[in-house]
């Protein structure tokens, strides 16, 4: 682009706010990213279900909290989350001096969008009493009305770590909350949401591919439905998929997660087989399509134009926090590393 180009796009932009800009067919982005990152000071987070060629450009590659903590503490000036939408807000409310900038603000997430934090203020009102944890896959405003964040990989301990005779609401998956009523024993009152990618996974075709890779070992991200969860021989966190992979022997796995964790499990294992579980469309594979809307080219029109910026008010940041921090309390205690 030109000069001139450029400044009229950045015109439009503050004027209009994001625009669907044509980036020069050949441009070399990767260098062109490479470049902004230097002379913005600037990192880029990548979460797992990102495209391939996003993870490889990243700074750091991970879940979101653990991406939203490593950010913290670095020393750049900008951080760009290559996420969804409350990835960039927890990047915030953990970085609140910094500019942080999402590739597409329309990339949404269909478990936060499930808790409309006004509708879940009238819920919580219902039970005055009760401890409200939230998985931290959630709005920054939902984090407001939150006693203890957690994630997937720390949701038993912080579920364990409440008094028996505190009753327990749990928020926003109702999948993560029937798994931890099942670990835990606790008989919690569960919002009703879900992740789109988690809960399409088919039962029926999971089994028949299990019967055609008799040595594969299924493994589940705890989002997932129940029936699914029976059947696996291992529930993890993102995390925990990608460590389980690294470390059993078997030579083949079916992964039922969004399947941008695999580039990194091949990356890995090379030598092994992943097999993403099928869900019950007519896609052979499962893709979060919030995750997808990034690609290089809007990352890199969000670094050249440090648009789309998420803005956050002090009181969400100062009260959605406490939720956050009142978690690492809990899991350093415990002495549990995080991940989503």
């Amino acid at each position: 682009m030109l000069e001139q180009e450029l400044a009229i796009a950045q015109r439009d932009l503050e004027k209009n706010g994001w625009l669907d800009i044509e980036v020069d067919p050949t441009l070399d982005l990767v260098a062109e990213i490479n470049r902004l990152k230097k002379e913005k000071n600037a990192i880029i987070l990548a979460h797992y279900y990102q495209e391939s060629e996003i993870q490889d450009i990243a700074d750091y590659i991970g879940d979101s909290l653990g991406l939203s903590q490593k950010a913290a503490k670095t020393e750049a000036d900008i951080i760009v989350f290559a996420g969804v939408h409350f990835m960039a807000e927890t990047a915030k409310m953990l970085s609140p001096q910094k500019k942080v900038l999402l590739p597409d603000l329309k990339a949404g997430c269909s478990l936060a969008d499930s808790c409309p934090p006004a509708l879940f203020r009238k819920f919580k009102e219902k039970y005055p009493d009760h401890v409200v944890v939230s998985y931290i896959n959630c709005t920054a405003e939902l984090k407001t009305l939150t006693d203890v964040c957690c994630t997937s990989s720390n949701a038993v301990q912080i579920i364990n770590s409440i008094p028996e005779d505190k009753p327990i609401i749990f928020a926003p998956d109702k999948n993560l909350g029937a798994y931890l009523k099942k670990k835990t024993g606790r008989d919690m009152i569960l919002w009703n949401g879900t992740c789109m990618v988690h809960e399409i996974f088919s039962q029926e075709k999971i089994t028949k591919l299990r019967q055609r890779h008799p040595d594969a070992k299924f493994i589940a991200h705890p989002e997932c439905e129940a029936a699914i969860l029976e059947q696996a021989d291992y529930i993890g966190s993102t995390s925990g998929l990608l460590k389980y992979t690294k470390e059993n022997p078997a030579q083949e796995f079916i992964v039922a997660t969004e399947v941008g964790i695999i580039h990194q499990m091949q990356k890995a294992s090379p030598l092994k087989t992943f097999i993403p579980a099928p869900p019950n469309n007519l896609c052979a594979c499962n893709e979060c399509p919030h995750m997808k809307r990034n690609t290089m080219e809007k990352l890199y029109l969000c670094m050249e134009f440090e648009q789309p910026e998420i803005i956050l008010e002090d009181w969400i940041i100062e009260q959605g926090r406490a939720s956050i921090d009142r978690m690492l309390e809990v899991s350093e205690q415990a002495g549990l590393k995080l991940a989503d």
